[in-house]
């Protein structure tokens, strides 16, 4: 990531909205387009799809486009317009293919991007299963990935008013990289962060193990992000002893916390091991927008 000065920067080429034309995806597309204006990048709307068998059949022929294609073209291209901003350079992208291959392809081929998902409500069993496909993006992208869950209250149409991040930390080297991005936002976005440390009961139980972590954690943070950017940011640093997933969720109430930032890899206990477990069921129950960086 470059250094703008003393503080890092985020230079972003795209905004990768990526809708299912849901009214839980609604959200996210609003977000989208504050994102976009606040790293002065491009927007692109995209839908991933597949073809129907019949469609198939009809576009056996080349010169012909299926129904199933011109509709999803005219439905994408409306929401687009939708969210359309003299300010903003808006692309529709109507692409073939499942959502948790094409959309990271499509964030690698407008690199630097970041992904923006929306998740939908409803029961937990039913939040399980809609959910995995922003999970499999997840998963699947290198980018960070901007997602806004089904407890997050509609944006305002003007302005995204984000007063204090929490970035959550578990001393490992993804979530080290991820304070990079914490303190870029904090930037963009005129906040403050704070910094929990969530720290897990068995850990209490061989403090030389916790010291060690800390230590590690600490003097990668020193490499990563410079005093003056985080003197800048008003960090302030927290540290809770249980489980991560309760801790945080407390923290955003207690706090207020407009935006979530989370460091994940496979085996942290912040990461997406299992489907809605970790950082993805964080995603799923946070009142506010989580942004993952992969480690």
């Amino acid at each position: 990531m470059p250094v703008i000065g003393d503080v890092p920067g985020i230079n972003l080429n795209a905004v990768i909205y990526a809708t299912d034309f849901s009214l839980g995806s609604q959200n996210a597309g609003f977000y989208a387009r504050l994102l976009a204006r606040y790293f002065s990048s491009k927007l692109i709307v995209a839908h991933a799809f597949t073809l129907s068998q019949t469609a198939m059949e009809v576009e056996a022929d080349p010169k012909v486009v299926s129904q199933q294609r011109k509709d999803l073209q005219s439905l994408l291209t409306e929401k687009a317009t939708l969210l359309g901003d003299h300010s903003l350079d808006i692309i529709p992208a109507l692409v073939d293919g499942n959502p948790k291959d094409v959309i990271p392809q499509l964030a690698d081929e407008n690199a630097p991007s970041l992904i923006v998902l929306g998740t939908h409500g409803g029961g937990r069993i039913e939040r399980n299963l809609i959910g995995s496909v922003a999970e499999q993006v997840l998963r699947s992208t290198r980018w960070p990935s901007f997602t806004v869950g089904p407890q997050v209250q509609l944006t305002s149409d003007k302005s995204f008013s984000c007063h204090r991040i929490l970035y959550a930390t578990d001393f490992t080297p993804a979530a080290t990289h991820a304070a990079v991005y914490a303190v870029s936002f904090a930037g963009a976005l005129g906040a403050e962060i704070d910094v929990l440390n969530v720290i897990q009961e068995e850990d209490i139980k061989h403090p030389e193990r916790l010291s060690e972590l800390k230590t590690h954690f600490y003097n990668a943070l020193d490499k990563l992000v410079p005093q003056q950017a985080r003197e800048f940011c008003d960090p302030r640093t927290f540290i809770a002893v249980g489980k991560a997933h309760d801790e945080v969720l407390r923290h955003i109430q207690k706090r207020s916390i407009d935006l979530l930032v989370l460091g994940i890899r496979k085996t942290s206990h912040l990461s997406l091991e299992m489907r809605t477990s970790g950082a993805f069921q964080l995603i799923v129950d946070a009142p506010c927008p989580v942004l993952t960086i992969r480690g």
